[in-house]
Formats: structure tokens, C-alpha cells, sequence
């Protein structure tokens, strides 16, 4: 009854339609017995609706009942709607497809995903995760600096990374690998004056690539946790190596601003360094982006003792530098990551974002409506992000990766990689302030590569390069180059808001102006 057949005389269609496609499909005759498809069957006779009686009569040949067409047509609409309004609860429960299974990395996983409802690639990830939170405090009790040299820090923190790479993504793991070498061989053969454009264009090239790869022939969707996610951390890595490289070996100083004199690298790194910076595992997967000098600093145990010596810490009565503990910010990071999955599970079941592209919510509902499921919707994503780049600020402090200094009030900060401030951006008042709250390692990568550098309209040009360094999906086209209209319209508006708070020369303020 399920399977298709062709009559073999009047070529007429029986089929048993599925709820979603009874839109579309004739309806089945109900007084047609099975016993009789049955039998036509495995004549391999011609079927016919039973109140003919005469197999090779067209159904056409019978006119309707009164009645009977209006009948069936209001069947087949209420049957669309009810498959419209399965479509968007089914959406929110675990779907028994191919697609919750699909992963290029380890499937050993796979029990746990079918247990949980949860696809494969996101179980892995989140397995990696919690597996690299356990190696990184190890990796701060048990290879402390006093007691392990450098090298062999990088080395077990490569490995660390490279197997979680691996374990999640399979195969693909190999364009993250030719990135990285393809851009070693640059950096090494370039010179000082241009390892930073080769740098740039190979990397973001490569990943523009992929991009269109995983989507256009790959099909990988956009909710789909890939390989892409820790390439794009990796082309973050790579650029900012080479524009600091630049900044130490291919410019004075005098034309360096503070920041950039700070960062500027004067050594090309070696191999092991150059690996272990972009393998990591503490940010391999998630992230975040940091500078080279950073990241070598931790590895060699000074980095916060500079960061002490940065505010004068003897100077304030103290004799020795303490060696302030992470433990405290990465308990309060963890339940902050609690919070955001209970959450993230919560709402996404609840207001799944797959009904934003059914047809019956495109077409039939009305414009506020779809608005305002379309804010709930996008709130209730949020989690995600806070999930994903906590945990993955927790994993670098309990490495011991992350000290920031002291605050005004004398406490020790573990925000050095912080990529987000959740408080800042559910108050925010304006869209620069929001801006300056979410991801905000990329901000400060696209402030490094791009913003200060280029000579003419820097605002649409970070909001482009932006726009290509997440994908190419229309969607974020739209979304970046829109952002650079608000923007500016928000700084026309700051600007005269706050005309009338004039410096002493009678000119506004270079806060103000560039806000």
C-alpha cells in the first residue's frame, strides 16, 4: 500500500501519500478493499477504484457525486494544515534522519547522541570541550613552568589539539592542517614588508573556499558544527601573527601606535611555536583568537608577572608578585555555562528557528507576528554563543591561560580572553555597545588586521571583511552591510546629541567622534 504503482492500460496513479505531501497526491479511494490491490498485484493486472468494476474504465469516464469534489478538496487542505503544524513541533524534537548522525569525526560517540536527542557533531564537540576543561587544569598542576621547560609545554599542548581536531572532524581536519603549513612556508620565505599581505590573502582566500565548498557542494547547513569553526579561529591566528610580525621586522617604531608597539613580534617564532600557538588545544576548537606574545608569555610562566609589573604592583607595599589562582573565575565561568545550556535546551525546543522557512509561517503569518517570532527566536539562540565561548574562556584559565591584571578594586581579572559580557550586552543601550560586548576577540582582530590599517573608509571595510570572514551565506551580507548604515547613523546622532559638550578649543571630542 505504501509503494507507488503504475496502471499498465490507463496509466493511472496509486499511491499511499505521506502527511506532508497530501497537498499534492491524490487521495486513495477508501472503497477500494487491499485484498483486491492485492490481487491485481500479483496479476500484474491494472488497477481501478472498486465501484467501477471494470479494470480498464478511466477513472475520468465517472462523473462525481454532488458534492464529493468540495469534500475531498476540504480533506487535502485540512490535512496540509495538520502537516504544517506538525512541521514546526517536529522541529524541536530529535528527527530520526541521516542528518543527526552526519559527522566526519569519531562516531564513537553515537549511542550518547541518539540517547540524548543531540547531533553527532555537537555531541563531539561539547566531548572535546569538557575533555580539554579536565587537560588544562592537569596541564597547570602537573606541567607548571618552575618544573617543565618550554618546549615540552608546546609540544603536549600540540598533540592535545591536533587529536581533538582530529576527533571531531575526521578528515577535514586536513585543510586546517595545509593552512597552517602553507602559511608557515610564507611566513618563513616572505619578507618583512609583505609577510602580512601573502599572509592575509592566502589565508582568508583558503577559508572562502571552504566556505563555499561546505555549503554549495558539501551541503553542510548553516547550524551544522564543522571544521570551519576552527579554521576561522586558525585564519584569526594567522593574520595577526603576520601583522605583528610585520609591525617588529617592517616598520620604525616612531610610526607604530602604543598598542601596536606592544604587540609588534621582533623574532620569527620557530615551528614548535608557530604550532602550538595555532593547535593549542586550549583554543583550537572554540577559540578565542590572542596574541603571540601572550599565548608564548603563558607558556614560559612570565605572563603574570608582567601583567603584575604593568600596574606597579610593588609599588603598592607589596614585596614579592603573588601568583594569583584561577580556580575561582573558572567555577563561576563553569555555571555560567550551566545556565546557558539548560537554557539553550530549554528555548530552541520550545521556539525551534527551523519555522522561520516553513512555508505556511512564510506565507500565511502575518508581518508582526513574524517579527516578533523572529526577535524570540534569535534571543533564544543566544545561549548557544554563551555556552560555546564561556566554556571555552573556562578551558584557557584553568590552563592557567588568561590573567588580565587588577581591577581598581584590588582583585585578580581572568579576562584577558573573555569574548563576551553577557550583563553588558541584555542592557545594552546602543549598537555600538552591543558591538563592543559580543564576540570580542574578533572586534579586536578586525581593529588589528584591518580598522587601523587601511586607509580609507576603515568602517566598511571591517564590516566587509567581517562579513567574509563568517561565510557566504546572503544572510550575513545583508546583516554586516546594514550594520555599517546603523553604525554610522548611530555616530551622525552621537555626535549631535552631544554637540553642545565642547573641549576647551571649542571642538568635540575625540571620544565623541568616533564612538
Amino acid at each position: 500500500m505504501g509503494a507507488e504503482r503504475r496502471a499498465a492500460g490507463s496509466g493511472a496513479r496509486w499511491a499511499r501519500p505521506s502527511y506532508g505531501a497530501l497537498a499534492s497526491a491524490p487521495a486513495p479511494t477508501p472503497s477500494l478493499r487491499p485484498e483486491s490491490l492485492r490481487r491485481f498485484a500479483s496479476a500484474g493486472l491494472p488497477f481501478a477504484p472498486a465501484r467501477t468494476r471494470r479494470p480498464c474504465a478511466p477513472r475520468c469516464s465517472h462523473p462525481r457525486a454532488p458534492g464529493r469534489e468540495d469534500a475531498e478538496q476540504g480533506l487535502l487542505r485540512a490535512g496540509a494544515g495538520a502537516a504544517t503544524s506538525r512541521r514546526c513541533r517536529m522541529a524541536a524534537e530529535p528527527q530520526p534522519s541521516s542528518l543527526s548522525y552526519r559527522t566526519t569525526g569519531s562516531t564513537c560517540l553515537h549511542p550518547l547522541s541518539e540517547l540524548l536527542g543531540i547531533p553527532l557533531d555537537q555531541v563531539n564537540f561539547v566531548a572535546c570541550q569538557l575533555v580539554a576543561l579536565f587537560a588544562a587544569f592537569w596541564f597547570r598542576i602537573y606541567l607548571r613552568p618552575g618544573k617543565t621547560s618550554s618546549d615540552v609545554r608546546h609540544v603536549v599542548a600540540t598533540i592535545f589539539g591536533i587529536y581533538f581536531v582530529i576527533f571531531c572532524f575526521g578528515w577535514y581536519s586536513v585543510h586546517l592542517f595545509v593552512l597552517v603549513l602553507l602559511c608557515y612556508a610564507i611566513m618563513a620565505t616572505a619578507s618583512a614588508s609583505n609577510i602580512h599581505r601573502y599572509s592575509f590573502f592566502v589565508a582568508m582566500g583558503y577559508l572562502t573556499i571552504c566556505h563555499i565548498s561546505r555549503i554549495y557542494i558539501f551541503h553542510y547547513g548553516i547550524l551544522t558544527t564543522d571544521f570551519s569553526g576552527p579554521l576561522m579561529i586558525v585564519t584569526q591566528k594567522i593574520t595577526t601573527l603576520a601583522f605583528q610580525l610585520h609591525d617588529g621586522l617592517g616598520r620604525r617604531a616612531e610610526d607604530l601606535s602604543a598598542e601596536q608597539h606592544q604587540l609588534a613580534i621582533k623574532v620569527k617564532p620557530s615551528f614548535l611555536e608557530y604550532l602550538s600557538y595555532l593547535l593549542n588545544f586550549m583554543s583550537v576548537i572554540a577559540g578565542p583568537c590572542n596574541n603571540f606574545k601572550d599565548y608564548v608569555a603563558f607558556i614560559e610562566g612570565k605572563d603574570i608577572h608582567m601583567k603584575l609589573l604593568e600596574v606597579n604592583w610593588k609599588q603598592k607595599g607589596f614585596h614579592s608578585l603573588p601568583d594569583p589562582s584561577p580556580t575561582g573565575a573558572v567555577i563561576h565561568k563553569l555555571c555560567i555555562t550551566l545556565v546557558s545550556l539548560l537554557l539553550f535546551l530549554t528555548l530552541t525546543k520550545t521556539f525551534p528557528v527551523t519555522c522561520l522557512v516553513d512555508d505556511w509561517f512564510v506565507h500565511k503569518a502575518s508581518f508582526p507576528a513574524r517579527l516578533c517570532y523572529l526577535y524570540v527566536v534569535m534571543q533564544a539562540s543566544k545561549p548557544k554563543y554563551y555556552f560555546a565561548w564561556t566554556l571555552a574562556d573556562a578551558v584557557n584559565n584553568a590552563a592557567g591561560f588568561g590573567f588580565s591584571g587588577v581591577d581598581k578594586n584590588g582583585n585578580f581579572c581572568w579576562d584577558l580572553l573573555s569574548n563576551l559580557n553577557i550583563w553588558k550586552i541584555e542592557t545594552a543601550t546602543s549598537f555600538k555597545m552591543y558591538l563592543e560586548n559580543w564576540n570580542i576577540q574578533t572586534a579586536t582582530w578586525l581593529k588589528c588586521v584591518c580598522y587601523e590599517r587601511v586607509p580609507w573608509y576603515p568602517t566598511v571595510l571591517t564590516f566587509i571583511l567581517s562579513a567574509l570572514w563568517h561565510g557566504v551565506y546572503p544572510g550575513y551580507y545583508f546583516t554586516f552591510l546594514t550594520g555599517i548604515l546603523v553604525t554610522l547613523a548611530a555616530r551622525a546622532v552621537h555626535v549631535l546629541l552631544f554637540a553642545h559638550h565642547k573641549s576647551p578649543d571649542n571642538t568635540i571630542s575625540a571620544n565623541e567622534t568616533t564612538s
